[in-house]
């Protein structure tokens, strides 16, 4: 979803260091762009914070996006910064209310690139339903960026039904991927490579807010842990939750899902799905009693056509994850020892 409104009258071009200067410049363009794109009621204080009331239990997260390119299909940094960190406390079992917004401008960044950041970043709070409540804005020389980061910083209150915990996970729960995987990764990296495919890979960033708390309706603290395998991907992500809930893991391959396009992208590039980035995925660890009628939910979400039961906690072989193959041998599946994907997030 991108929103269509065009570029305020601004008295430069690009991004320069009175931009970030504090003075005439920064109001501008503060005022013209940030301001009057995102108005709220807190967020038109411009105070350095913001005041809100919030009940019950609360959940906070940060991060920063470095992505590169800052576009690619299906989405660019801007959006991504937003359902990132929505998606983080959604994986908390927290609604995102409030977010803040900080952004790093690269001295000679187009005006016409940041005003599309900060329309798709208008967009994703209001698909995701949050706000921008504060930020920051600074300015670095040219050549001492890559024309912008972002970082993003949310608030949310967690469901009343939630109890997400790597201390709750026992053995027989079963493990549920919500979709297919690398869509955001191969997207990167192919715009990257200047790769062309028959067909359009687009990055899967979404928010996951909505879905999430809607399984947390029905099946509440049943729903034992719950992580979006974003950097270093699912293998990542399975030998974190192995570790930190001293199981083992047993998976198999067939049923997990990664679409044609993007599995003959990675065979092309050297890559393997499971260690490749997503942004619109996550991996849930629910009771085994409730796996069956979960997974039958989450096919129903217009996202979740593809998810499935990919495997199980056991007590056999703690803090490893095998595999079953497709031609039906077992290996242990170790967590990424470095950088597959620079700068996918």
């Amino acid at each position: 979803m991108t929103l269509s409104c065009p570029l305020p009258k601004l008295d430069f071009d690009t991004i320069n260091l009175g931009h970030g200067s504090g003075g005439t410049l920064t109001s501008q363009l503060l005022d013209a762009g940030v301001f009057k794109l995102l108005e709220n009621d807190l967020l038109n204080k411009k105070h350095d914070g913001a005041i809100f009331n919030l009940n019950g239990k609360v959940a906070m997260s940060t991060d920063t996006y470095v992505v590169s390119p800052i576009f690619f299909e299906g989405g660019n940094i801007g959006d991504l910064a937003i359902n990132g960190t929505v998606n983080d406390l959604a994986m908390c079992g927290a609604a995102a209310k409030y977010l803040t917004l900080g952004f790093v401008l690269e001295e000679g960044l187009k005006m016409t690139e940041f005003w599309e950041i900060l329309l798709s970043i208008k967009a994703a709070c209001e698909v995701a339903g949050v706000k921008i409540v504060t930020g920051d804005t600074k300015v670095v020389e040219r050549g001492k960026g890559d024309k912008i980061f972002i970082n993003t910083t949310g608030i949310g209150i967690v469901h009343t039904n939630a109890n997400i915990d790597a201390e709750n996970i026992k053995a027989g729960d079963k493990i549920i991927l919500s979709g297919p995987l690398a869509r955001h990764g191969i997207t990167v990296m192919s715009h990257r490579q200047g790769l062309q495919f028959e067909s359009t890979i687009s990055s899967d960033t979404r928010p996951l807010n909505q879905i999430v708390l809607s399984l947390l309706d029905e099946f509440g603290d049943k729903i034992h842990f719950l992580r979006d395998p974003t950097r270093g991907g699912l293998a990542t992500v399975l030998n974190e939750i192995a570790t930190g809930a001293k199981l083992g893991i047993d998976i198999a391959q067939k049923n997990m899902s990664v679409e044609e396009e993007v599995s003959g992208a990675c065979e092309m590039l050297g890559l393997d799905p499971m260690y490749v980035a997503n942004e619109g995925l996550f991996v849930a660890v629910v009771d085994c009693s409730v796996a069956d009628d979960l997974l039958k939910k989450l096919k129903q979400w217009e996202y979740g056509e593809m998810a499935s039961i990919i495997g199980e906690m056991t007590m056999d072989h703690p803090r490893q994850v095998i595999m079953k193959s497709l031609i039906g041998g077992r290996r242990v599946v170790n967590m990424l020892p470095g950088e597959q994907l620079p700068r996918i997030c």
